[in-house]
């Protein structure tokens, strides 16, 4: 679960990281409050989002101007000017896609006085089964490029978690970071603070660009985007209450409503499926034969009819799907239980794309037999190879 600047600086804070003062705001009246409240003379206009780029990014909306989703202001007047300006209107950035993400909140920030910019981050790395550090002396809005073209410009160090973070991570940080003195102490204090707030709130990725100096030699988060593990939200009720749904993909929340894995993509053949392997092997054959996946949907070992009928129902939701691939091996799960919900769900929700089903398992010649019954117009296919081959032809010929 993702989820806004604002939120993230205000958790991070009561583990006592260092955050600029801050106030989230909803339109221009609330604006002019909290510049007033900040007192100035310098205020940052952040533009409140689920991607990164918004400096760079760009408005879709003439009126909103050219100068990015985050602006400096020097009055209150400015800050309601830029309120008004970006509110409401949909921000494009290198994350969001061409489609953008609309501007629902603003987030108005002291100014900092910034002497350098590094980059500071903290994941969850599946190669060592540990969270990591990744630091960088270049921070700021083109990180992605320092990562594709100077790669050793980033540092990157593993938490051993029996021993937990160390005086030493924080040396290592301070030292790829150039820092000395004061500052390499601060940077110290700085990582096991991050570290803690990373541990104990189960987050999943933490990400700190820029890391500034101040000109009076502090070092302090000028941003935090931060993510937490979903399957870990039970632990935290106060932080799955920062959710934002305006900011998820409608499709999804309703499948975590019905506790479907279901993740929206930009192709146009829909997958239902058993099994995130099986999944994942589904939506690599189906771009072997040259079209694209609209979506990753794993309906889990034991689903039920409806279960199956829900996710039938979100698939179709989705304007982009073209053709449907129901691909089920029946180990717990039941091929005649998947058959039914198929059917079930098709009678509900009409059928307007070729939909092609492979089902292989417990009670295969049950589940075939259904929906052969069924008077449906469905494709029944033999394997996978055969399955993928199906809906591809399909789809183009549909077009």
């Amino acid at each position: 679960m993702n989820i806004h600047e604002y939120q993230a600086k205000a958790i991070l804070k009561t583990f006592g990281v260092p955050v600029s003062r801050g106030v989230a705001v909803l339109n221009a009246k609330e604006a002019e409050a909290a510049a007033k409240e900040l007192g100035g003379p310098l205020w940052v206009v952040k533009s409140q989002i689920h991607a990164g780029g918004r400096g760079k990014g760009k408005f879709k909306e003439p009126e909103a101007g050219d100068k990015g989703g985050v602006r400096l202001a020097k009055s209150v007047d400015e800050v309601k000017a830029f309120v008004n300006q970006m509110l409401g209107k949909t921000l494009v950035t290198i994350q969001t896609g061409p489609a953008g993400k609309q501007v629902n909140r603003l987030y108005i920030e002291d100014g900092s006085d910034i002497e350098k910019e590094f980059y500071l981050s903290a994941l969850v790395d599946r190669a060592t089964s540990r969270v990591s550090f990744v630091v960088s002396t270049e921070g700021g809005m083109d990180i992605e490029e320092v990562a594709h073209n100077t790669p050793e410009k980033i540092i990157t160090l593993s938490v051993d978690p029996a021993t937990g973070i160390m005086p030493h991570h924080g040396r290592t940080v301070a030292k790829a970071l150039g820092l000395t003195g004061d500052l390499a102490k601060q940077a110290g204090s700085l990582v096991a603070k991050l570290y803690k707030a990373f541990v104990e709130t189960d987050m999943e990725m933490l990400e700190i660009n820029p890391l500034i100096i101040t000109k009076d030699q502090n070092l302090k988060c000028l941003d935090a985007k931060v993510s937490f593990d979903s399957n870990a939200l039970y632990r935290h009720p106060d932080i799955f209450a920062l959710r934002d749904e305006t900011e998820e993909d409608a499709k999804e929340i309703e499948a975590s409503k019905h506790d479907l894995a279901y993740i929206a993509l930009d192709g146009t053949i829909g997958c239902m499926v058993n099994g995130a392997g099986l999944a994942m092997a589904t939506m690599d054959i189906i771009k072997l034969y040259g079209e694209f996946p609209a979506n990753f949907l794993d309906v889990g070992g034991g689903a039920t009819k409806e279960k199956v009928t829900a996710a039938f129902k979100i698939i179709t939701a989705d304007p982009n799907v073209k053709g449907i691939l129901v691909n089920i091996f029946g180990g717990i799960m039941k091929c005649d239980v998947i058959a039914e919900g198929v059917i079930a769900a098709v009678k509900e929700v009409g059928l307007k794309v070729p939909l092609v089903v492979r089902l292989e398992g417990t009670n295969v010649e049950l589940g075939k037999k259904i929906i052969s019954g069924s008077g449906l117009n469905v494709i029944p296919a033999d394997d996978l190879d055969d399955a993928a081959q199906k809906i591809v032809k399909a789809v183009r010929e549909a077009k």
